[in-house]
């Protein structure tokens, strides 16, 4: 599959292949900025593309089935022993149950403890000019309004491609990222979940290159 997208920022190339083999079923470009939700059925996959390259993607999912079910950083965290997301690890719910596994992954590891940023958070780190900023909180909020979803429904996210680095002295750090134009991250779905990415608008830190770029998010599924 070919892909060109054009943007008022630059132009993006991605010859990206979704990382799971079968039937596209869904393939959407994110724009710089923006959010994106889609129910992915259980057994599919969703894989997510840093288009630009060092493009953090906020994500959050739930039980399609009932929103009141929703991923959970401390029971993830516990059930993998690590801080941060590899290639198997799974995504698991506040009641203790898999949402989705990661089937492949192409940086050294995931953030999962990092946090989304909010106009709050952005005036609190950065200083009141940016107070006009938009930010992942609103882009939740959006998005999780076609579905029903409220601010009581936001939860701690994942930041797909963001580099945070746990220091010694047990401090986090908001840093250059690991990723490049094209790595991909893939999603399997282990019941119907709803996925719901931010794509990242945060200019005040590095965690985009200081520079907003697409994402592309593509769902497929095994051939019958």
């Amino acid at each position: 599959m070919t892909v060109v997208w054009a943007t008022d920022e630059a132009d993006y190339f991605d010859w990206s292949e979704p990382l799971a083999a079968g039937r596209i079923v869904q393939d959407d470009r994110i724009a710089p900025r923006v959010g994106w939700s889609a129910v992915v059925r259980k057994g599919q996959v969703l894989t997510i593309v840093d288009v630009g390259g060092n493009q953090s993607g906020d994500f959050l999912c739930y039980s399609a089935a009932d929103t009141v079910e929703r991923y959970s950083v401390p029971d993830t965290l516990a059930a993998q022993r690590n801080a941060y997301l590899v290639e198997g690890s799974v995504l698991m719910s506040n009641e203790g149950n898999p949402l989705m596994t990661i089937v492949g992954n192409e940086i050294d590891r995931q953030d999962t403890i990092g946090g989304a940023c909010s106009k709050e958070s952005n005036t609190l780190r950065y200083g009141h000019h940016t107070l006009f900023h938009h930010a992942c909180r609103e882009n939740f909020l959006r998005e999780g309004a076609k579905h029903g979803l409220g601010p009581r429904d936001l939860v701690s996210n994942i930041n797909w491609f963001m580099n945070v680095p746990v220091e010694a002295d047990g401090t986090l750090g908001i840093v250059d990222g690991m990723s490049a134009p094209g790595k991909r991250v893939a999603l399997r779905a282990e019941m119907d979940v709803l996925a719901v990415i931010s794509n990242c608008p945060q200019v005040n830190n590095p965690c985009n290159d200081f520079n907003p770029t697409p994402l592309r998010a593509i769902i497929t599924e095994a051939d019958a």
